[in-house]
């Protein structure tokens, strides 16, 4: 007599963990340095921080421009006598209107007043390139207006538009590619590194690091670009508002490629370190890299052949192509080519920059030679 024997359940075959791409790899390791940064409450204040003084910069700016005293204005004998008594001009006096258009033309004063039969108001204003800010509500008339020299830039203006562009490039690289520096250096400390790299590749890790910052840094600048509009709005200061758009776009593409360039260095350079004593001995030179556009905006904002340089050397381009766009300097095809250079630049400095940090990584102890971070 045969048993009968019952057929065992069918047991599911265990299931390997699947193998995360490198593209997946790459958004995990972003996604870590956004989350840690947005979670640390320091990154949070200083942002916030920022926000406010550029806010406040402009408020104040635009609220003590509006509150200046008076308007020094040149005016003949006829036209001096009509405005002696009125409140915010300071008048002098001249001979004749030739007189009071030279010392527009040597700016000693900010516009000249004159008698015009020919005006509708028996007024004309005469300034250098634009119109003074108030001089109108003082007159508390719609005065005819001659420009001596329509299309010169108000020096001022290019000042601060300059300097805008140099202080978001300098201050979002800076800020951000010490993090990713003092990041690295720590993962080494803790020894998660190891852990870390045994999961993902390393150029899987450090392409994580530098794009979760560089959408960190993205996302501030546009939150501090809409606070500066907004103060420049409330406070009426619309004249650095115009012509903005194409400007601030190109700013955007070449700011992305220029911050990913230096935080590919940032990182390198951090991975040849142990210490986070000794991080500013290997940081350093891509630190004076990031600086070098903020001082030269500063020092050679009116030159126009050290502004031209700056637009086609890659550290600097992120500066100096926006603010020739802005003030319309540069031919179409300009920042195509600036574009084009920076592109390369940046694909280079990063295949160097991915073997210094592939080869630095599980070195600890003394200060990695940039010779022996480079050798295979």
């Amino acid at each position: 007599m045969s048993a009968t024997v019952t057929p065992r359940a069918a047991v599911p075959a265990r299931r390997t963990p699947t193998e995360l791409s490198s593209a997946q790899a790459t958004w995990l390791v972003a996604e870590r340095e956004i989350g840690s940064k947005l979670r640390s409450k320091s990154f949070v204040i200083s942002s916030v921080i920022l926000v406010l003084i550029a806010l406040g910069s402009v408020l104040w700016g635009g609220f003590t421009a509006g509150q200046d005293s008076s308007i020094k204005i040149a005016a003949p004998a006829d036209a001096g006598a009509l405005l002696a008594d009125t409140p915010g001009l300071e008048v002098v006096e001249t001979t004749d209107r030739a007189a009071a258009e030279a010392l527009v033309r040597d700016g000693e004063v900010e516009a000249a007043v004159v008698v015009d039969a020919e005006s509708p108001v028996g007024l004309t204003i005469i300034a250098d390139s634009d119109t003074p800010s108030g001089l109108e509500q003082a007159l508390a008339v719609k005065a005819d207006v001659v420009l001596l020299d329509p299309d010169a830039l108000n020096p001022l203006l290019r000042y601060f538009v300059a300097l805008g562009f140099g202080v978001v490039f300098f201050m979002a690289a800076l800020t951000f590619g010490a993090t990713i520096a003092a990041s690295v250096v720590e993962e080494k400390q803790t020894r998660v590194v190891e852990i870390l790299i045994s999961a993902i590749p390393t150029r899987v890790l450090l392409a994580g690091k530098v794009i979760g910052n560089t959408i960190l840094a993205m996302g501030q600048i546009l939150l501090l670009a809409a606070a500066v509009v907004l103060a420049l709005v409330v406070t009426g200061q619309t004249e650095l508002l115009q012509g903005l758009g194409a400007p601030v776009v190109w700013f955007a593409v070449f700011f992305l490629f220029g911050f990913i360039l230096t935080a590919a260095m940032f990182a390198a350079t951090g991975a040849m370190v142990s210490r986070q004593e000794d991080i500013g001995s290997t940081t350093g030179p891509v630190t004076y890299l990031v600086m070098a556009p903020y001082i030269l905006v500063i020092l050679f904002n009116d030159n126009p052949l050290v502004m031209t340089i700056m637009s086609y050397v890659p550290f600097s381009a992120p500066v100096g192509m926006p603010v020739r766009l802005f003030f319309g300097e540069a031919q179409w095809w300009e920042p195509l080519l600036s574009l084009a250079i920076l592109l390369a630049s940046c694909l280079l400095v990063i295949g160097i920059g991915a073997r210094i940090y592939e080869n630095s990584l599980l070195r600890m102890g003394a200060r990695v030679k940039l010779s022996d971070a480079l050798r295979s």
